[in-house]
């Protein structure tokens, strides 16, 4: 099932705008084979596809959100971590990337009340309020 998810409803609009102006990629624990057929079930616009298990270690390991920067020949300040899972971000960030939390309330099944955070970069709605945000 988790290779057929159904994206958010604001993804694919939302990440074909980011991707006009920026390279956009996947860092998940899940293995490449899933992230693949989610993008082509989803029709998910990634420009690259990262997957801990490039890196034979699983997030939160500092090795993975360090190389994923490498991976792509960038300054780790160059790039951002955006999420819904908080402690993603904050590992994200005490290793030198950039965050943004995008707040998902009904991803566990029922609506709970996200707040904004001050410590990240940025706090959206959904992927196209982020984009506006960057704009």
């Amino acid at each position: 099932a988790w290779h057929r998810l159904d994206p958010w409803e604001d993804s694919v609009e939302g990440l074909q705008k980011l991707k006009s102006k920026y390279l956009i990629s996947t860092l998940s624990n899940g293995n490449m084979s899933l992230l693949v057929n989610m993008a082509k079930y989803g029709r998910l616009p990634w420009d690259c596809i990262l997957s801990a298990e490039l890196f034979g270690r699983y997030k939160p390991d500092k090795e993975v959100y360090q190389g994923s920067a490498e991976l792509l020949n960038l300054p780790r300040e160059e790039v951002m971590m955006v999420a819904a899972h908080k402690d993603d971000l904050d590992h994200a960030m005490k290793s030198g990337l950039k965050t943004a939390f995008v707040a998902r309330p009904y991803e566990s099944g029922e609506k709970v009340t996200l707040k904004p955070e001050s410590r990240y970069d940025y706090n959206a709605v959904d992927f196209n309020d982020l984009y506006n945000q960057l704009r």
